[in-house]
């Protein structure tokens, strides 16, 4: 059953109350959902229309876009200074759903410029991720055909959050004599790389070993 109702025109006629960004895109969202409760077009909506904007009008209390555009390049800086697995390692991700979900994203990232950095084929590894529990981390892992690669939080302490040893295939979770490694070392992954195949003995990639026999 459609039905409409007046409070998204109220606010459009009268938008002094929606001093900020978020007071005024939860009236925008809220007047969508009023258009689709009603079967109206919200791109046509003349609440919705003044509504948005007004958030403009907000928008043009801030700085102006230079400055705004130099504080994002500033903020990736920053955090490409400090990456988040850094952080979330530091602070744990234990019972904080949004803080796991991320330390598993970016882990999973991580990995995957792990395996680049060791040349491997896209068919010969795997990226896998087990969040586990509430109480645990869980853990992102990087499977080849030679080496077993594994991240997670708080089981060995700090500085030891990598673990990795050489296996038997992608059908080998037991492999050989375990080594460990800290977070940093995996977010610089071309040392980690050479690090790797130095003590696990690894084969050379497929490409470079078609260099050396070319």
């Amino acid at each position: 059953m459609h039905y409409d109702v007046a409070m998204r025109h109220q606010q459009a006629l009268d938008p002094s109350a929606l001093t900020t960004m978020a007071a005024t895109l939860h009236a925008i969202g809220a007047a969508i959902t009023d258009c689709r409760n009603a079967g109206k077009d919200p791109e046509t909506d003349a609440a919705v229309v003044l509504l948005a904007r007004h958030l403009g009008t907000v928008c043009d209390r801030r700085p102006d876009d230079m400055v705004l555009r130099r504080n994002c390049m500033d903020q990736i800086a920053e955090i490409r200074r400090h990456p988040v697995l850094r952080t979330l390692a530091c602070r744990g991700v234990a019972y904080d759903e949004a803080a796991k979900r991320t330390f598993h994203s970016e882990g999973r990232t991580a990995m995957r410029r792990l395996a680049e950095a060791l040349g491997l084929e896209a068919d010969s590894y795997e990226v896998r991720s087990n969040k586990g529990g509430p109480a645990v981390s869980g853990e992102i892992t990087l499977h080849g055909e030679e080496l077993y690669v594994q991240l997670s939080l708080g089981v060995m302490g700090a500085t030891r959050e990598i673990l990795f040893r050489r296996c038997k295939g992608r059908k080998d979770y037991t492999g050989e004599r375990n080594h460990w490694a800290s977070i940093a070392e995996l977010l610089a992954p071309d040392r980690f790389a050479d690090r790797l195949r130095r003590e696990l003995r690894l084969s050379p990639p497929v490409r470079q070993a078609e260099r050396l026999f070319a």
